[in-house]
């Protein structure tokens, strides 16, 4: 089945076939936030391997060694900013669906009557960039579930939802 070329794709479904289900995209700015987060790690090393291999210029293997880290850092943004993109949420009446993962799909399904309390986080480095987390602990201590990278009045919003959906369905067992 193909679609004519004016036509968006159909959207993605949750787990496997079934009904469709739209996900929420976390914010572009998460993506970010994670590559600058890796940059200041890499670029001290890559100006410590530009330094060493300056000064011994004799030895030309040196070079390989900032070229490596270069090409590593490299690989590492295009794989975390597509990471980043693969995080999504979708609020359904029973339940909440989490993916992520780019070559190996995640998706967790967190029903509202075991969520036992949401938290929101936001450590300095999320605050400059505008973002929260949202946390989600249920009676299961295995299934506790994050959603990284929200606005901040959406993960707000997202955690009033949350708790309230879950002290209804919690009341209807």
């Amino acid at each position: 089945m193909s679609t004519a070329p004016d036509q968006s794709p159909p959207p993605e479904t949750a787990v496997g076939p079934g009904p469709v289900v739209e996900f929420n995209r976390v914010s572009p700015r998460y993506g970010l936030k994670e590559v600058v987060g890796m940059l200041f790690l890499a670029v001290p090393m890559l100006v410590v391997a530009v330094v060493l291999a300056v000064i011994f210029n004799e030895l030309p293997w040196l070079h390989l060694i900032w070229i490596g880290i270069t090409v590593v850092a490299l690989a590492l943004i295009v794989i975390t900013l597509r990471q980043a993109r693969a995080i999504g949420y979708a609020e359904r009446q029973d339940d909440l669906l989490i993916r992520r993962g780019i070559m190996f799909h995640r998706t967790t399904v967190v029903p509202y009557g075991r969520l036992q309390f949401v938290d929101v986080d936001a450590g300095p480095v999320d605050r400059m960039f505008g973002l929260a987390s949202v946390k989600l602990h249920t009676a299961s201590a295995s299934t506790d579930a994050n959603i990284p990278g929200l606005p901040r009045d959406e993960a707000d919003r997202l955690r009033d939802s949350l708790a309230g959906l879950g002290r209804a369905n919690l009341a209807g067992l």
